[in-house]
Protein backbone atom coordinates (compact mmCIF):
# COMPACT_ATOMS: atom_id res chain seq x y z
CA UNK A 1 0.00 0.00 0.00
CA UNK A 2 1.16 3.53 -0.74
CA UNK A 3 0.66 6.90 0.91
CA UNK A 4 1.38 5.92 4.50
CA UNK A 5 0.48 8.88 6.69
CA UNK A 6 2.43 10.30 9.62
CA UNK A 7 -0.25 9.13 12.02
CA UNK A 8 0.12 5.57 10.72
CA UNK A 9 3.88 5.67 11.29
CA UNK A 10 3.14 6.85 14.82
CA UNK A 11 0.65 4.00 15.30
CA UNK A 12 3.14 1.29 14.35
CA UNK A 13 5.86 2.95 16.44
CA UNK A 14 3.54 2.81 19.44
CA UNK A 15 2.61 -0.79 18.66
CA UNK A 16 6.30 -1.66 18.65
CA UNK A 17 6.58 -0.25 22.18
CA UNK A 18 4.28 -3.07 23.38
CA UNK A 19 5.69 -5.76 21.09
CA UNK A 20 7.95 -7.59 23.56
CA UNK A 21 5.84 -7.21 26.71
CA UNK A 22 4.16 -10.60 26.67
CA UNK A 23 1.23 -11.35 28.94
CA UNK A 24 0.84 -8.14 30.89
CA UNK A 25 -1.74 -5.36 31.14
CA UNK A 26 -1.44 -2.57 28.62
CA UNK A 27 -2.70 0.84 29.77
CA UNK A 28 -2.64 3.22 26.80
CA UNK A 29 -3.93 6.71 27.56
CA UNK A 30 -5.18 8.69 24.59
CA UNK A 31 -6.22 8.06 21.02
CA UNK A 32 -2.98 7.13 19.25
CA UNK A 33 -1.71 5.05 22.21
CA UNK A 34 -5.01 3.12 22.17
CA UNK A 35 -4.72 2.56 18.43
CA UNK A 36 -1.11 1.40 18.75
CA UNK A 37 -1.81 -0.96 21.65
CA UNK A 38 -4.76 -2.54 19.81
CA UNK A 39 -2.57 -2.92 16.73
CA UNK A 40 0.06 -4.69 18.86
CA UNK A 41 -2.55 -7.08 20.24
CA UNK A 42 -3.56 -7.97 16.68
CA UNK A 43 0.03 -8.50 15.51
CA UNK A 44 3.16 -8.69 17.65
CA UNK A 45 1.69 -9.34 21.11
CA UNK A 46 -1.65 -11.19 21.16
CA UNK A 47 -1.15 -11.95 24.88
CA UNK A 48 -1.46 -8.25 25.79
CA UNK A 49 -4.45 -7.62 28.07
CA UNK A 50 -6.39 -4.45 27.26
CA UNK A 51 -9.32 -2.75 28.95
CA UNK A 52 -11.84 -0.20 27.73
CA UNK A 53 -10.16 2.39 29.96
CA UNK A 54 -12.81 2.06 32.64
CA UNK A 55 -13.57 -1.29 34.30
CA UNK A 56 -14.00 -3.85 31.54
CA UNK A 57 -11.46 -6.23 30.00
CA UNK A 58 -11.64 -6.42 26.21
CA UNK A 59 -11.74 -9.81 24.51
CA UNK A 60 -10.93 -8.28 21.12
CA UNK A 61 -9.89 -4.94 19.67
CA UNK A 62 -12.92 -2.86 18.70
CA UNK A 63 -12.64 0.26 16.54
CA UNK A 64 -11.66 3.46 18.32
CA UNK A 65 -14.61 4.92 20.17
CA UNK A 66 -16.48 1.61 20.37
CA UNK A 67 -16.67 -1.28 22.84
CA UNK A 68 -19.30 -3.47 21.16
CA UNK A 69 -19.78 -7.01 22.52
CA UNK A 70 -16.12 -7.82 23.11
CA UNK A 71 -16.09 -7.62 26.92
CA UNK A 72 -14.73 -10.69 28.71
CA UNK A 73 -14.00 -9.59 32.26
CA UNK A 74 -14.10 -6.98 34.99
CA UNK A 75 -11.09 -4.93 36.07
CA UNK A 76 -12.13 -1.95 38.23
CA UNK A 77 -9.51 0.53 39.30
CA UNK A 78 -9.34 -1.01 42.78
CA UNK A 79 -8.21 -4.34 41.33
CA UNK A 80 -5.69 -2.62 39.07
CA UNK A 81 -4.10 -0.96 42.09
CA UNK A 82 -4.20 -4.10 44.25
CA UNK A 83 -3.31 -6.85 41.78
CA UNK A 84 -1.42 -5.31 38.86
CA UNK A 85 0.33 -2.02 39.56
CA UNK A 86 2.54 -3.10 42.52
CA UNK A 87 3.99 -6.12 40.71
CA UNK A 88 5.37 -4.63 37.49
CA UNK A 89 2.85 -6.48 35.28
CA UNK A 90 1.75 -3.42 33.35
CA UNK A 91 2.94 -1.11 30.58
CA UNK A 92 1.38 2.33 30.70
CA UNK A 93 1.67 4.92 27.93
CA UNK A 94 0.93 8.42 29.19
CA UNK A 95 0.96 11.86 27.67
CA UNK A 96 3.31 14.63 28.72
CA UNK A 97 2.87 18.38 28.85
CA UNK A 98 6.63 18.47 29.38
CA UNK A 99 9.22 15.70 29.21
CA UNK A 100 12.89 16.32 29.83
CA UNK A 101 16.09 14.70 28.64
CA UNK A 102 16.31 12.64 31.86
CA UNK A 103 12.89 11.06 31.34
CA UNK A 104 10.97 13.11 33.89
CA UNK A 105 7.41 13.98 32.88
CA UNK A 106 5.19 16.90 33.88
CA UNK A 107 1.38 16.88 33.73
CA UNK A 108 0.93 18.94 36.90
CA UNK A 109 1.63 22.66 36.37
CA UNK A 110 3.74 25.08 34.34
CA UNK A 111 6.00 27.58 36.06
CA UNK A 112 7.74 27.69 39.45
CA UNK A 113 6.48 25.40 42.20
CA UNK A 114 5.78 28.34 44.51
CA UNK A 115 3.54 30.14 42.01
CA UNK A 116 2.76 28.23 38.80
CA UNK A 117 1.54 30.17 35.80
CA UNK A 118 -0.77 27.37 34.66
CA UNK A 119 -2.49 24.58 36.56
CA UNK A 120 -2.77 21.25 34.74
CA UNK A 121 -4.05 17.81 35.81
CA UNK A 122 -1.92 17.37 38.91
CA UNK A 123 0.51 14.50 39.32
CA UNK A 124 -2.36 11.95 39.20
CA UNK A 125 -1.00 8.39 38.97
CA UNK A 126 2.26 9.32 37.26
CA UNK A 127 4.64 8.73 40.22
CA UNK A 128 3.19 5.29 40.93
CA UNK A 129 3.13 4.39 37.25
CA UNK A 130 6.79 5.18 36.72
CA UNK A 131 7.97 3.50 39.92
CA UNK A 132 5.89 0.34 39.52
CA UNK A 133 5.50 -0.27 35.80
CA UNK A 134 7.18 0.04 32.43
CA UNK A 135 6.20 3.49 31.16
CA UNK A 136 6.23 5.06 27.71
CA UNK A 137 5.09 8.49 26.58
CA UNK A 138 3.19 9.88 23.60
CA UNK A 139 3.54 13.50 22.45
CA UNK A 140 1.46 14.44 19.38
CA UNK A 141 3.23 17.77 18.81
CA UNK A 142 6.99 17.75 19.39
CA UNK A 143 8.16 21.27 20.32
CA UNK A 144 10.75 23.05 22.52
CA UNK A 145 7.99 23.79 25.03
CA UNK A 146 7.26 20.08 25.47
CA UNK A 147 10.65 18.39 25.05
CA UNK A 148 12.69 20.38 27.56
CA UNK A 149 15.95 20.37 29.47
CA UNK A 150 14.20 20.12 32.84
CA UNK A 151 10.52 19.80 33.66
CA UNK A 152 8.98 22.48 35.88
CA UNK A 153 7.43 19.84 38.15
CA UNK A 154 8.26 16.12 38.07
CA UNK A 155 5.06 14.08 37.92
CA UNK A 156 6.49 10.93 36.35
CA UNK A 157 10.10 10.28 37.36
CA UNK A 158 13.13 9.41 35.28
CA UNK A 159 15.92 7.02 36.22
CA UNK A 160 18.10 9.45 38.18
CA UNK A 161 15.24 10.46 40.47
CA UNK A 162 14.24 6.82 40.94
CA UNK A 163 17.79 5.86 41.91
CA UNK A 164 17.96 8.78 44.35
CA UNK A 165 14.78 7.49 46.01
CA UNK A 166 16.33 4.09 46.67
CA UNK A 167 15.91 0.42 45.66
CA UNK A 168 12.13 0.33 46.12
CA UNK A 169 11.77 2.96 43.39
CA UNK A 170 14.00 1.15 40.91
CA UNK A 171 12.74 -2.45 41.20
CA UNK A 172 10.26 -2.05 38.33
CA UNK A 173 11.28 1.38 37.02
CA UNK A 174 11.61 1.38 33.23
CA UNK A 175 10.98 4.50 31.15
CA UNK A 176 10.84 2.66 27.85
CA UNK A 177 10.04 4.92 24.91
CA UNK A 178 8.94 8.39 23.90
CA UNK A 179 7.00 8.51 20.62
CA UNK A 180 6.21 11.88 19.06
CA UNK A 181 4.93 13.08 15.71
CA UNK A 182 8.58 13.46 14.65
CA UNK A 183 10.27 10.29 15.87
CA UNK A 184 10.94 7.64 18.49
CA UNK A 185 13.31 8.02 21.42
CA UNK A 186 14.50 6.06 24.43
CA UNK A 187 16.57 6.96 27.49
CA UNK A 188 19.67 4.94 26.72
CA UNK A 189 21.91 7.96 26.25
CA UNK A 190 24.69 8.90 28.70
CA UNK A 191 23.32 8.93 32.23
CA UNK A 192 19.94 7.55 31.09
CA UNK A 193 19.27 10.59 28.92
CA UNK A 194 17.13 10.91 25.80
CA UNK A 195 18.44 9.16 22.70
CA UNK A 196 17.25 8.84 19.11
CA UNK A 197 15.75 5.48 18.14
CA UNK A 198 14.33 6.62 14.78
CA UNK A 199 12.88 9.57 12.91
CA UNK A 200 9.70 9.29 10.92
CA UNK A 201 10.07 9.39 7.11
CA UNK A 202 10.27 12.98 5.88
CA UNK A 203 11.83 14.18 9.16
CA UNK A 204 15.54 14.86 9.67
CA UNK A 205 17.60 14.67 12.82
CA UNK A 206 18.34 18.39 12.51
CA UNK A 207 14.62 19.16 12.35
CA UNK A 208 14.04 17.16 15.52
CA UNK A 209 16.86 18.95 17.32
CA UNK A 210 15.51 22.33 16.20
CA UNK A 211 12.10 21.35 17.61
CA UNK A 212 13.57 20.28 20.97
CA UNK A 213 14.49 22.30 24.02
CA UNK A 214 17.25 19.91 25.07
CA UNK A 215 20.07 17.85 23.66
CA UNK A 216 19.10 14.45 22.25
CA UNK A 217 21.90 11.89 21.99
CA UNK A 218 22.52 9.92 18.79
CA UNK A 219 24.77 6.85 18.84
CA UNK A 220 25.36 6.75 15.08
CA UNK A 221 23.25 7.39 12.00
CA UNK A 222 19.59 7.53 13.02
CA UNK A 223 17.34 5.17 11.02
CA UNK A 224 13.83 5.89 9.80
CA UNK A 225 10.83 4.52 11.66
CA UNK A 226 9.80 1.29 9.99
CA UNK A 227 7.04 1.33 7.41
CA UNK A 228 3.79 -0.42 8.36
CA UNK A 229 3.19 -3.72 6.61
CA UNK A 230 0.24 -4.06 4.28
CA UNK A 231 -1.46 -6.18 6.91
CA UNK A 232 -0.96 -3.53 9.58
CA UNK A 233 -2.38 -0.87 7.28
CA UNK A 234 -5.46 -2.98 6.65
CA UNK A 235 -5.94 -3.38 10.40
CA UNK A 236 -5.52 0.35 11.04
CA UNK A 237 -7.68 1.55 8.16
CA UNK A 238 -10.43 -1.05 8.07
CA UNK A 239 -10.71 -2.55 11.57
CA UNK A 240 -9.23 -0.30 14.24
CA UNK A 241 -9.79 3.24 12.95
CA UNK A 242 -12.04 3.26 9.89
CA UNK A 243 -13.23 6.82 10.63
CA UNK A 244 -9.64 8.17 10.63
CA UNK A 245 -9.69 9.62 14.13
CA UNK A 246 -5.90 9.28 14.04
CA UNK A 247 -5.73 12.11 11.50
CA UNK A 248 -7.22 14.54 13.99
CA UNK A 249 -4.34 14.01 16.36
CA UNK A 250 -1.55 13.85 13.77
CA UNK A 251 -2.80 15.43 10.53
CA UNK A 252 -1.27 14.34 7.22
CA UNK A 253 1.51 16.61 6.06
Amino acid sequence: MNDVTRSEYCAVAIADCFADDGEIMGSPMGLLPTLGARLAKNTSNPALMLTDGEARILRGTPPLGQSGDVIEGWMPFRLVLESVVPYGKRHVMMGATQIDRHGNQNISAIGPWEQPTRQLLGVRGAPGNTVNNRTSYWVPKHSPRVVVEQVDIASGIGRARAEAAGPAATKFHDVHRLVTNLGVFDFGGPGHTMRFVSVHPGVTVDEVRAASGCEIHADNDVPETRTPTDGELVLIRELLDPTKLREREVPSE
